[in-house]
C-alpha cells in the first residue's frame, strides 16, 4: 500500500495541520507548488513545531571515559504522583560540565524515579545496563523535544535553561504533545 500525503495551498488549513502535528507527524513541508521534487536536493522546507517540556532531573549518567556527566535524566509527575523516566539530555556545554557534576554529585540520593525508571539493556548500549545516578527531586531543567511516543520523548531532548522558578511538582505529564489518534489525522486531513 502507497499512502500519499495530502496537500493544500490553503495557508489556514497548513497551520491547523502544524498546530496538531506530533508523533506521526511532526511537522509540514512547504514548496512551491510547480516545483517537482528535486532528488538530494533542500528544495523543500520542513516547518516543525518547537516543543517544550520543564522536566525533573531524576538523575545522570557520567561519561565513559571522565567522572563529568554526560546525560541528565528527565523525568514528569504522574496522577499518581509518581515521578517518571521520560527521556535524556546529552546536549550539555563542555565548559558547564565539571561544575554541573558537583552539583548533582551533592544530590545523589535513592530511588531518583518512583515510577518507571531509566535502565536495562537497549539497542544503544549493546545489550548493557547504563549505570546511572540518582537525584533528589529538586532541580527543574527546560528541554526542547520533537516527539512523544508513548510516555517517553522519542528523541534525546536539547538543554534550553534551568527553571529556579518552578517546583518539581508542576512537571507533570499532562504538559506533553502526544502523537495523533489515526482518527484526528483522518480529520485534519479533512480540512483542506
Amino acid at each position: 500500500m502507497l499512502l500519499l500525503s495530502t496537500t493544500t495551498s490553503d495557508v489556514q488549513a497548513a497551520q491547523a495541520w502544524l498546530a496538531h502535528s506530533g508523533g506521526a507527524l511532526d511537522g509540514v513541508v512547504a514548496k512551491w507548488d510547480a516545483d517537482p521534487y528535486k532528488p538530494g536536493e533542500r528544495a523543500m522546507l520542513k516547518v516543525k513545531q518547537r516543543r517544550t517540556a520543564d522536566c525533573v532531573v531524576g538523575g545522570f549518567r557520567r561519561s565513559r571515559d571522565s567522572r563529568l556527566v554526560a546525560s541528565l535524566l528527565l523525568g514528569l509527575y504522574d496522577e499518581a504522583g509518581k515521578l517518571n523516566h521520560v527521556g535524556f539530555t546529552s546536549a550539555l556545554a563542555n565548559q558547564d560540565k565539571a561544575e554541573l557534576t558537583a552539583r548533582l554529585e551533592a544530590l545523589i540520593e535513592p530511588p531518583g524515579f518512583t515510577g518507571n525508571a531509566p535502565g536495562g539493556p537497549s539497542r544503544w548500549n549493546n545489550g548493557r545496563e547504563s549505570e546511572w545516578y540518582p537525584l533528589r527531586p529538586n532541580l527543574v531543567a527546560e528541554v526542547k523535544y520533537d516527539q512523544v511516543t508513548g510516555d517517553r520523548f522519542r528523541h534525546g531532548t536539547a538543554f534550553l535553561r534551568w527553571r529556579p522558578d518552578k517546583f518539581p511538582e508542576q512537571c507533570r505529564m499532562d504538559q506533553l504533545q502526544y502523537e495523533l489518534r489515526p482518527s484526528q489525522l483522518t480529520d485534519l486531513q479533512s480540512t483542506s
